[in-house]
């Protein structure tokens, strides 16, 4: 999975309401130990978190779905930002105001079955469900051409959505193990940051359901975009931490190398995750990409 893969779709909506609650600043929803969390970025994030209704066949009701969305839109072609494996929208805090002060209408949407969703009734979080979901989620609220960007497991979704969807198409819970998990996907970084970072990465672990939603993820057998790769036609952007320390940079290249329309950016002395590690830079190369510069 590359560490991040933009590329553009577009589809049409019919606008619907949102439910927020607020409490000391931060949706009611979230756990409260969201109050723990000393980054300011990520603080400011979480309070702007709300939930839609999103329709979807396999329920007899809407799920409440989380996501942070623009506070007003500008009329330019939307970035929908998903999240990684076992993430949440928190993952784009760094990024996120940067795209914004762009000018650029910005959506941080949370991926079925992680974030903060309501999922009381258990719905199936398998990959067909997370589809779905995304695209309902997409042809209610979004209503113009996007730019869909995914980091890592993200960028599987981005592939398996536009590979079911050609016509829409335009340009873990252990505090050790998630511990480790930032230590690795962040390069060079100190104790104190590593550790409010696990802590705003495991927040949407605490959600009652968040085991129940992985666990059917993990046994569905995941995302397979292998044989997507060739069929997407579209412009694509490829960003990649030259120090990942997780997915090998060989597969930057092999993916460059099957994209037809690609372009490859690599950035030296950045792990995982460019858009936490180096969000400057991520939004210029997204600006640049969108502007067509």
């Amino acid at each position: 999975m590359p560490s991040l893969l933009v590329t553009s779709t577009t589809s049409a909506a019919i606008p619907r309401g949102s439910i927020r609650v607020s409490v000391n600043g931060f949706p009611s929803f979230l756990p409260k130990e969201v109050d723990k969390i000393r980054d300011p970025f990520a603080r400011d994030m979480a309070k702007r978190i709300e939930r839609l209704p999103v329709k979807i066949s396999f329920s007899t009701s809407s799920i409440m779905s989380s996501c942070v969305k623009p506070l007003q839109e500008r009329g330019t072609e939307p970035v929908v930002l998903l999240h990684g494996f076992d993430s949440s929208c928190l993952e784009w805090r760094y990024s996120y105001p940067l795209l914004e002060g762009a000018g650029i209408d910005t959506w941080a949407v949370d991926i079925l079955g992680w974030g903060f969703s309501d999922l009381q009734m258990l719905p199936p979080c398998n990959v067909a469900a997370k589809r779905e979901h995304l695209y309902q989620l997409w042809r209610t609220y979004i209503a113009r051409p996007m730019v869909l960007v995914g980091p890592s497991l993200g960028a599987s979704v981005a592939m398996d959505f536009i590979a079911n969807h050609p016509e829409a198409v335009s340009v873990l819970k252990s505090i050790p193990l998630r511990f480790y998990a930032n230590s690795l996907a962040l390069n060079k970084v100190s104790l104190q940051s590593s550790w409010d970072s696990m802590n705003v990465g495991r927040l949407h672990c605490l959600q009652p359901w968040w085991e129940d939603a992985t666990v059917d993820f993990m046994l569905s057998g995941g995302y397979d975009v292998r044989n997507h790769v060739k069929q997407i036609k579209q412009e694509t952007l490829i960003i990649w931490g030259q120090d990942d320390q997780i997915v090998s940079s060989k597969v930057a290249l092999r993916l460059h190398h099957e994209l037809p329309d690609s372009t490859l950016i690599q950035i030296p002395g950045c792990g995982h995750i460019p858009h936490v590690e180096k969000p400057e830079l991520v939004v210029q190369y997204i600006l640049k990409f969108i502007r067509h510069e």
